[in-house]
């Protein structure tokens, strides 16, 4: 029996022990898309309590307590740090097989050097160390980020946002990890939703452009893209939620109309057809953007967003009450890709399913749009197991599928998608699961034992694809 959550954990081979320790541990972090506040970031914030630090602002955790039929005063309502720290603790014994009990763990170990288990017996043990360490200046955000090994992290920006932080960050030689803005222009997309006016309104503001038209619209992102640009930003990111907006024919659309008619109404006379031509509209519009600026588009999509209206109307988004949607969105998305290729508006692209039975068809669409660029990888990538298939068998499954359909080797590999500066032993696990699966590969003599050429595998796929590919 191995120890728990010991040297080896998830490495059952030979070869995966040698891939992971000697080649993938070592490597630096390049996270390109997460949430985390620039803010705290310059400010180089601390935290007063674990509580704080690891359960403000997850829904993951929040969601998985709500399972465990905690009270939700104890999740986001009043409770006290310590009684809401206490009631997660209570819960981790029944997360048996979720990543929340490995990641726990793991963050527990590398940033506290905590190794016992956590459950009610040792919450206050746990509570009294954590805090007493996060008092020490070893344990501000800058330290957290550069402690863990981080090259580079992008976080998630609008594109109305001032930047102010990321424009101190960029003046600031002292801290040596490079902070990137990403453009996230999805209130600008989601013309169809309450509060679209006001947005425009702040984004007219921000870009010093009066926004009556659609060509205004333009014009304000145009500048905000330049804007972003000057800041380091390479990459683009677009919620799709549930389904890949696209249509074939307009049917007698006109997306300037449409932008005019949401102004009117805020949105709430908005259809699905009319979205979808907007949609198709400013997707056009930003890829040539994005690909003058040699820029990367991400797009996530999958998503039914505020399943439960009652707790969306208490607690607002990403609360944790958004789920799977069950749309197949490859036709749109296909037709939407070939759109912008057709048009030379075509930029490198991740793309990214909640939805796991999309593995295997996004492995075969990207292969649609490979391309010599002179860099070696694909123009279009399949992106890494993301949120809810964010797990050993998600993550395994995921990469298969990849393997299978494309050049496994190219992969860019692991992304935090987290508001936490605790959860890049995220990459750990990724890592840790790779070199486990690739171990298996050549365990069953379906690759050679050839750790040469292994370890290049392993390094591309967790460190220099990413750089390549992003341009870092």
């Amino acid at each position: 029996m191995k120890k728990f959550m010991g040297k080896n954990f998830l490495l059952k081979s030979e070869v995966a022990k040698v891939l992971y320790h000697n080649y993938a541990a070592k490597l630096p972090i390049i996270d390109y898309h997460c949430h985390v506040p620039s803010k705290d970031i310059a400010e180089n914030c601390k935290y007063e309590n674990i509580t704080q630090l690891w359960l403000g602002g997850d829904h993951y955790k929040w969601r998985a307590m709500r399972f465990c039929g905690v009270d939700e005063e104890c999740i986001t309502g009043s409770a006290s740090d310590y009684e809401k720290f206490k009631a997660w603790c209570v819960c981790m014994p029944k997360l048996i097989g979720n990543p929340l009990y490995h990641w726990s763990h793991l963050e527990l170990q590398r940033y506290f050097d905590y190794h016992g288990i956590i459950n009610a017996d040792t919450c206050d043990e746990i509570w009294a160390l954590a805090n007493e360490k996060l008092a020490d200046d070893s344990m501000s955000v800058r330290n957290l980020i550069k402690n863990s090994n981080v090259e580079v992290l992008c976080t998630t920006d609008d594109p109305a946002d001032t930047l102010e932080y990321h424009k101190q960050l960029a003046e600031d030689d002292s801290f040596g990890v490079k902070v990137y803005p990403a453009f996230r222009p999805d209130k600008a997309m989601n013309c169809e939703r309450r509060g679209f006016r006001d947005y425009i309104a702040k984004l007219g503001e921000a870009s010093g452009i009066s926004i009556v038209t659609i060509d205004d619209l333009k014009a304000a992102l145009a500048s905000r893209i330049a804007f972003f640009n000057e800041l380091g930003c390479c990459t683009a990111d677009h919620g799709f939620d549930d389904y890949v907006s696209y249509l074939v024919s307009t049917q007698g659309l006109d997306a300037a109309a449409i932008f005019e008619k949401a102004l009117r109404t805020d949105g709430n006379e908005i259809t699905a057809n009319e979205l979808s031509v907007y949609k198709t509209e400013l997707m056009i519009f930003l890829g040539k953007l994005y690909k003058d600026h040699n820029w990367v588009m991400q797009i996530h999509f999958g998503v039914l967003r505020n399943a439960n209206s009652e707790m969306f109307k208490k607690l607002g988004p990403d609360s944790g009450f958004d789920t799977i949607s069950g749309v197949n969105c490859t036709m749109s998305l296909a037709r939407l890709l070939n759109r912008l290729n057709s048009e030379n508006a075509l930029p490198r692209t991740v793309l990214y399913s909640i939805n796991p039975t999309d593995n295997t068809a996004l492995g075969a669409l990207t292969g649609c749009f490979a391309k010599n660029d002179g860099s070696g990888l694909p123009y279009i990538q399949h992106g890494s197991a993301w949120w809810f298939n964010d797990n050993k068998i998600g993550m395994e499954n995921q990469m298969t599928a990849l393997a299978n359909a494309s050049a496994f080797g190219n992969f860019i590999g692991m992304l935090t998608d987290s508001r936490s500066f605790i959860s890049y032993p995220r990459h750990e696990y990724f890592r840790r699961i790779l070199c486990n699966l690739i171990g298996e590969w050549v365990e069953n003599g379906e690759y050679p034992d050839d750790i040469d050429a292994l370890a290049d595998i392993v390094m591309d796929i967790c460190y220099n694809n990413t750089k390549k590919f992003f341009g870092f």
